[in-house]
């Protein structure tokens, strides 16, 4: 399948979820379905998904320590080395897990490879990746932290907070959220590198382009609600309580903007520990992160290794010394 093959059937996926969702709801009326049978659903989807990748995951065999490294490993006493860049205890992988996961440190040194007259190729440093990598997650996160409002009663006082910094610079009523913008941003600027960049374009598939249109998807949907259809939060927020307390009552007279939306995110949360997404949950089981580089100050030995046959260089020695001899190489034994 080529790259616009690709984009095309993704997009109509989504696109069909969309219209599934709005005509389930606004046409047959199918609200407790899909307010309340599908996000279960897909909560029980992610919950189990995810245990079983984590199992999977812990149930492989790391028998040698394989860390990614670019800084001096511990050695000799008299060398220094640098315990970030090359981790040789506990404390030097932790800081080294705090930054990859709250600062994402390996896309920060991103680097971008161009083949100029000469020939020559020329390496240059490439943050934009690693700022639109950032604008989007954390954005999102602010998001989810801002909507903990509709399943918890009274109001945390930090939800609050988050809410009126994200809205501070009020453009428009209701308010135009900051996080609302870089999270459509920073989505829409990673598309357009998926697509314009040939080497990432070509080997791009089909999921990759279904998650960044579910997220947009989602995005777009959240944005109309809130800002062009007239959607009633009260009844959202009793249907998300009623939820969150397994006590489910889907109340009447919700505009099916908010099951589209709904939908998304379960879909979202179903197709998550499937997909490339749960590099979110994998780094924390990768051995090139959270192992601590001691191969040069420790001596390790493979605890899965059995007794193997060996021929030692002496018995090779002593089967080949005569030819050895005649060609001139060197022996240990006349």
């Amino acid at each position: 399948m080529n790259a616009f093959a690709s984009l095309v059937s993704a997009l109509i996926a989504v696109a069909a979820l969309a219209a599934i969702s709005w005509f389930g709801v606004g046409a047959i009326g199918l609200d407790s379905v899909f307010g309340v049978i599908i996000p279960y659903i897909a909560l029980a989807i992610f919950i189990i998904g995810v245990v079983y990748r984590i199992v999977d995951w812990a149930r492989i065999p790391v028998p040698f320590r394989i860390p990614t490294t670019c800084g001096q490993a511990k050695s000799l006493p008299w060398i220094k080395a640098d315990n970030l860049e090359s981790p040789y205890n506990t404390w030097g992988v932790i800081g080294r897990m705090f930054l990859e996961v709250f600062l994402f440190r390996s896309l920060f040194r991103n680097t971008k490879a161009e083949l100029r007259e000469g020939p020559k190729i020329t390496y240059a440093s490439a943050k934009w990746l690693w700022l639109f990598g950032i604008m989007f997650h954390y954005s999102f996160l602010i998001i989810i932290l801002r909507h903990l409002r509709f399943f918890m009663e009274p109001i945390p006082s930090f939800v609050d907070a988050i809410t009126s910094v994200d809205g501070f610079f009020q453009i428009m009523v209701p308010t135009v959220f900051i996080s609302d913008i870089l999270f459509l941003g920073a989505v829409t600027l990673l598309f357009l590198r998926r697509v314009t960049l040939p080497q990432v374009r070509y080997i791009s598939l089909p999921a990759d382009y279904f998650a960044l249109f579910l997220i947009l998807g989602i995005g777009v949907s959240g944005i109309l609600m809130r800002n062009y259809f007239k959607v009633d939060l009260l009844g959202v927020k009793n249907l998300a309580i009623s939820l969150f307390t397994f006590h489910p009552v889907p109340p009447a007279g919700i505009h099916p903007i908010f099951y589209v939306h709904l939908f998304l995110v379960s879909v979202l949360i179903a197709y998550f520990p499937f997909s490339k997404l749960m590099h979110a949950g994998g780094v924390f089981l990768s051995p090139t992160r959270n192992l601590a580089n001691v191969n040069r100050s420790e001596r390790y030995v493979n605890p899965w290794n059995y007794p193997v046959k060996v021929h030692t260089y002496e018995e090779y020695e002593d089967e080949f010394r005569g030819k050895m001899k005649e060609v001139g190489i060197p022996v240990d034994k006349e």
